[in-house]
């Protein structure tokens, strides 16, 4: 059995871990899938290229509306496909040739299963398997697509957001099963493209997690843009001359060419025989872990999203840094601060938010204010023809402080940042309004407004 002094399961986050200053030691890097994790190879990057296209192509068509001569005729598939994957692919594999390159970390290609508490066997790829050992052992193993159990899938070609992105061509005709932030970003990409999309969700609105007010609304905006059955599930596939045929629990039946399952992630703690570790996991298969990363085995951290229910890259970034620090400054730990995760929608229209709902901080109990801003009520939404658009503040009366921020429209990733910003240095509402120039007219101009809304409401 090899011994290292750290032992790092999962090449996404977890790769950034070692750097230099593990020099000296001796450390194992493993990794059973493509170098690099979810986030560069099938996740967050990938997608973005994407969808950046799709806003330029459903943007073009749009353009009449402000009197410019501009039309969408679709998108080149196979161009945009492998100039997204022309650029992913070599840093994955240059990622993996870095690693290799260095003379203190053994890079491992293959399946890890603990044996026992910080022992693994992993069986390669190449053939074979080794044993191997750690003084520290990091599990950064993400996660994977959920495939649901339907009648008849084992028959029929489908696909998950790890695959569907690579189609040899753009399908005319693709059905979306899921109604959360991966069925919308796809919906949003393939019917830019020019594809006939049908979204299937079994819940009454799309995006469900989001604040009320946001659902409803991007559902609404949604329904205009490409066809959604709501309350509807998948009663069972199969394979026919025209197609894949899914016969609907509504009564109806939808043919496609593509069929995209988008119904989650799940963390793959499962699949490492963590018991043996002593590693616990929670009811829904997370990884359990403290305010320092630590698992509930000695010697073992966890990060990302096999111990995160957020599944986000920027939580799993975060996570890193904190066992990073931990694992080489053992009497100086740091702690993860999870107080204030923004996360983003990147569909048609856009999402984004950070802390409370308006349902949640309700149901907490706290004396709530709200304030609710129209894009269109702002000199560059003007300049935009925006009607659909809002910026929605949740407030504390009495205190002032900003509970939660949920944004639907233009840029709303880019918009929301100062209000993560407020929250995580405990600005108040009203400080945050008047405490600094807000550029006129851009589009920041809806979060200064809905912001002086809200702080004559809670400090009224």
């Amino acid at each position: 059995m090899t011994h290292y002094d750290l032992v790092v399961i999962g090449t996404g986050s977890g790769n950034t871990i070692v750097t230099d200053d593990f020099e000296g030691r001796r450390v194992a890097i493993i990794e059973r899938g493509v170098f690099g994790g979810t986030c560069i190879n099938v996740g967050c990057i990938p997608t973005k290229m994407f969808v950046h296209p799709a806003d330029i192509s459903r943007s073009a068509a749009h353009g009449p509306d402000l009197g410019a001569r501009t039309s969408s005729d679709g998108v080149d598939w196979p161009a945009v496909r492998d100039r997204v994957f022309g650029r992913i692919d070599p840093i994955s594999v240059g990622g993996l040739d870095y690693r290799e390159g260095l003379d203190y970390v053994d890079m491992i290609v293959g399946d890890a299963r603990f044996t026992g508490p910080r022992t693994l066997t992993v069986a390669l790829d190449a053939g074979g398997e080794v044993e191997i050992s750690g003084d520290q052992v990091v599990i950064a193993a993400g996660s994977r697509a959920l495939v649901p159990d339907l009648p008849g899938l084992d028959s029929v070609e489908h696909h998950t957001s790890d695959t569907v992105m690579r189609l040899a061509t753009l399908p005319d005709r693709i059905a979306i099963v899921g109604g959360g932030y991966i069925g919308a970003e796809f919906a949003h990409v393939f019917s830019g493209f020019g594809s006939q999309v049908t979204q299937i969700h079994r819940g009454d609105a799309l995006l469900q997690a989001e604040d009320t007010d946001v659902a409803t609304r991007f559902t609404a905006i949604a329904q205009q843009q490409w066809d959604v059955r709501l309350l509807t599930t998948v009663a069972s596939v199969e394979k026919t001359a025209d197609g894949i045929r899914l016969h609907l629990s509504e009564g109806d039946d939808v043919v496609v060419d593509t069929l995209l399952l988008a119904t989650g992630r799940v963390p793959n703690g499962d699949q490492l025989d963590l018991d043996r570790a002593g590693v616990d996991l929670d009811d829904q298969g997370f990884v359990v872990v403290d305010e320092h990363q630590r698992t509930t085995a000695e010697g073992v951290w966890a990060l990302g999203d096999v111990s995160s229910h957020e599944m986000l890259k920027h939580v799993a970034n975060q996570d890193a840094r904190v066992v990073q620090h931990n694992v080489l400054h053992p009497d100086e730990p740091m702690t993860t601060d999870h107080r204030h995760i923004p996360h983003a929608v990147f569909s048609s229209p856009q999402v984004a938010a950070v802390g409370l709902t308006e349902r949640e901080a309700r149901s907490q109990g706290l004396d709530v204010a709200v304030a609710t801003k129209a894009y269109g009520d702002v000199a560059y939404g003007w300049a935009m023809e925006d009607t659909s658009h809002f910026v929605k503040l949740v407030g504390e009366r009495g205190t002032g402080r900003l509970l939660g921020a949920h944004l639907i429209g233009p840029e709303a990733s880019i918009l929301v940042q100062p209000l993560i910003q407020a929250m995580s240095q405990d600005v108040g509402v009203e400080g945050l309004a008047r405490g600094q120039y807000w550029i006129h007219p851009a589009l920041t101009e809806v979060v200064e407004n809905a912001l002086l809304d809200l702080a004559a409401a809670v400090l009224e």
